[in-house]
This record gives structure tokens, sequence and C-alpha cells, in this order.
């Protein structure tokens, strides 16, 4: 018998590549904005907005296996140019609505369930400009780990923190050849990350392969986190 998982999240960047990955596998239930990109066969989609909509849980399966949340930002300037509402709107998209849904969810969570966040290398790595989407990352890292001691054994928690990754989110970042190279020329892996490098611990985590790991925060940044090439 299949397992039920739900992804929040899932057509495009990192989210399109698990679904792509794993639809075979599992039984998908994948909660996006829009449906473009929307058109696997055999799963089921859901219309859900993180910061509007409240998951309408009679689309969600009595039982699930599995969550991976996905939505996030990335809103990178001085601190001096961030107003407080961005910091708000920070924390909205990337904590509470992801608190929002785990709330809604976490009682049709069955024994042996994973749940799979995402932060960013930003959070351990001081970096200038990351201010205020640090601090919406880190509060997942802290919430993690306070729900894997809670749910333990039940359900396992855990975070992947991944560099810069080229998917539309970050396209701003990586729009010509010049930003492209000084950006991986950062890692000590001189690359950039894709979708799969993500998308291939998601997948793992999700899996009973990672039953013994819970609480963890797992950084796939080439390195860039604990490597100090200068």
């Amino acid at each position: 018998m299949k397992k039920n998982i739900l992804i929040i999240g899932g057509s495009s960047g990192i989210g399109n590549t698990i679904v792509n990955n794993i639809k075979e596998e599992y039984n998908l239930y994948v909660a996006n904005r829009s449906k473009e990109n929307s058109t696997h066969e055999d799963v089921a989609y859901i219309k859900f907005d993180a910061t509007k909509d409240k998951l309408e849980t009679s689309l969600v399966p009595d039982v699930l296996h599995g969550l991976i949340y996905c939505p996030g930002s990335i809103n990178l300037k001085p601190f001096k140019m961030l107003k407080t509402e961005s910091f708000r709107e920070d924390m909205e998209i990337n904590f509470f609505s992801l608190v929002n849904v785990v709330k809604t969810v976490i009682p049709k969570m069955t024994h042996g369930a994973s749940i799979v966040l995402f932060s960013t290398v930003a959070v351990g790595t001081g970096m200038p400009f990351h201010t205020s989407i640090a601090a919406a990352k880190g509060a997942i890292e802290g919430f993690a780990k306070s729900l894997a001691a809670e749910y333990a054994p039940k359900i396992r928690v855990n975070v992947i923190a991944p560099s810069i990754v080229d998917t539309p989110l970050s396209k701003r970042l990586l729009n010509n050849d010049k930003k492209r190279e000084t950006m991986a020329n950062r890692h000590p892996l001189k690359r950039i990350g894709n979708t799969e490098d993500i998308a291939y611990m998601a997948n793992f985590l999700i899996s009973n392969k990672s039953s013994w790991i819970t609480g963890q925060t797992i950084g796939i940044d080439g390195g860039l986190s604990q490597l100090n090439k200068g």
C-alpha cells in the first residue's frame, strides 16, 4: 500500500522536482497557489495559497505519512532598507503559514510519519543582507527541533538548509553569467546548487531510510557552511 504524502508548494523549483522524483512511489497530494506545471497524472492537486488560505482538511486524506513544506522567499536587502513590514511578510510566508499547515494536518499523521521543512545556509552562517530571511528561517529551525522532541517517537521532523539553488525564486540573483560565476565561486564545490541536489535529500528524509533521523538541520550547500577556502 502506497503512503500518502502532502507537499505544499510543488508547482515549480525544488517542490516540482520532488514531485517528479517520488510521484510513482507515493500517493501525492500537492497544494499549490496555481496549477501551472501541475499536470502530473495520479497526483491530487489542491488549490491553496499559503499566505491567504486555510488548508481544507476534507481534501487531505485521513491518514498522512509525510508532509513537505516548500514555500519560501528570498528577500535580500541591507538592514537599514528593510521596513518592519518586510520582516512580518517574510515571517508570514516562511513561518506562520507553515505553523498553520502543521496544526491542520498533524492530527492526521500516523506513527512513523515524517515532516520535511526548509531553512537556509544563512541561519547558521552569518551573511550580510539576510537579516529578514535568516530570522524567518531561524524560527523554522527552532520550531522543528521543539516539534521533533514533542512528537517523538511518533513523528520525525527535519530541516534542509540549502545555499543558493537555481530556481525561479533565485533568478534575480543569477540573471547573468557574472553573477552566476560569482555565486558559484563562493562555494568550495564551485557551483550553484540545482533542484535535484535538494530534492534527493527531501526524498530521503520523507522515506523510511531516514527512520533514525529527527530534529536535524542538514546543510546542502556546496560546503559553504562548513569549509573555509579563503
